[in-house]
């Protein structure tokens, strides 16, 4: 049994998203944001950082949204979100999982969070140095789905295009969303009719795109 603790529509979405396609027995723990839950004792203890997810697997508490994802992969093969060990594939989902979570994921979190740039706002120029370098992922995976996809790939799906979905969903208010870009889109659009992206919307209570 595992236990996720998360917050709708952030990073655990991911996670969630895994357990759900891999069917694994698993309970949820909201961490509410509006009251700092986040930032309590008790799940400062879980998880020192004070962000979601956590993800507790034989008791004890595991982070990064990422790394819990190629964990679950792992754990549980027979669902196919990873590819086997020494396989060209296995390499190139390692590639771009690792390259999601450094480049994308890591320039959101300065795009949400202009405090951690030491500021209350973001002044013009930061903002729009952000949003040219998300929209610079946005091109390079584009290309890379026109040319090789549907999926990050190929022909098959897997649990670097969990991550990818969640991550467009994130740029669904910025001036350009991730779904501006054809191959992204139709990519978009394979992950959200799957099973485990509705019955996630259904348990998180999430409406918005």
């Amino acid at each position: 049994m595992y236990t996720l603790y998360y917050s709708p529509g952030t990073a655990s979405m991911v996670v969630h998203l895994a357990l759900l396609e891999t069917g694994a027995p698993y309970e949820l723990r909201l961490v509410d944001f509006d009251k700092d839950a986040q930032h309590g004792d008790d799940y400062l203890r879980l998880n020192p950082r004070g962000v979601v997810p956590t993800l507790v697997i034989d008791g004890r508490p595991r982070h990064e949204s990422a790394a819990l994802l190629a964990m679950l992969a792992e754990r549980h093969p027979e669902a196919k979100l990873i590819p086997p060990p020494g396989t060209p594939e296995r390499e190139a989902w390692q590639q771009w999982v690792g390259y999601l979570s450094n480049t994308l994921m890591s320039t959101y979190r300065l795009w949400f969070y202009p405090a951690e740039l030491g500021a209350a706002g973001h002044t013009p120029e930061v903002r729009a140095a952000l949003q040219k370098k998300i929209e610079g992922v946005w091109d390079l995976l584009d290309a890379q789905l026109a040319k090789d996809g549907p999926y990050l790939l190929g022909a098959a799906f897997s649990g670097a295009d969990l991550l990818l979905t969640m991550l467009m969903r994130w740029s669904r208010n910025m001036p350009r969303p991730a779904t501006g870009w054809p191959a992204l889109k139709h990519l978009a659009d394979r992950v959200r009719a799957r099973p485990s992206w509705r019955k996630l919307y259904e348990l998180e209570g999430l409406t918005e795109w």
